[in-house]
C-alpha cells in the first residue's frame, strides 16, 4: 500500500475521518467489523488484529504532529506483525540485561533484516547490544 499523504488536523481520527484506509490483515474494511458480522460468523480473530497498513499510517499522523518518537515506535509495531506472537516474546526475554551476549543480540538483529525484513527492529537490537556492551550487561559466554 502506498501511504496516502494525511494531515492530522484533517484526518485524525482515522477510524472517524479515513475509515476507507482501514482494513483488517485479511483485507477486511474496518467498517466491516460490527456486533452483527461477529454473530453472523463473518469476523475471524485475525480480523480484530491490527494491519501494518494501519499502524503505519498511525505513525505518519504522529510524526506529522511532532511525536517523532511515538511514530518509531508504530512503525517498528508494523514490522512485528510479520512475526509470531511467540517470538516477538521470546526476543523480548532476550533483550533483558544480562539475558544475551552480544553475538546472540547480533544474530537475532540478523534473523529479523534477512528473515523478517524488519530493518527499524534489527536496528533496534543492534543498539541494544552496543548499549548493552558499554554499561556492562550482556550475558557472558559460557
Amino acid at each position: 500500500m502506498q501511504e496516502p499523504n494525511l494531515d492530522p488536523a484533517v484526518d485524525y481520527p482515522l477510524s472517524v475521518n479515513r475509515s476507507d484506509l482501514l482494513h483488517t490483515p485479511t483485507g477486511k474494511p474496518i467498517d466491516a467489523i460490527t456486533i452483527s458480522a461477529v454473530v453472523a460468523g463473518d469476523i475471524e480473530a485475525a480480523d480484530l488484529r491490527i494491519s501494518p497498513d494501519t499502524l503505519r499510517l498511525q505513525a505518519q499522523i504522529s510524526e506529522k504532529s511532532g511525536r517523532v518518537q511515538l511514530g518509531a515506535n508504530l512503525r517498528r509495531a508494523a514490522e512485528m506483525t510479520k512475526i509470531s506472537d511467540e517470538r516477538v516474546l521470546q526476543i523480548y526475554n532476550a533483550l533483558r540485561p544480562n539475558a544475551s551476549t552480544k553475538e546472540e543480540l547480533e544474530a537475532i538483529a540478523e534473523e529479523l533484516s534477512s528473515q523478517y525484513q524488519a530493518e527499524l527492529l534489527a536496528d533496534l537490537v543492534r543498539e541494544a547490544a552496543d548499549v548493552y556492551e558499554r554499561r556492562d550487561i550482556l550475558a557472558t559466554s559460557e
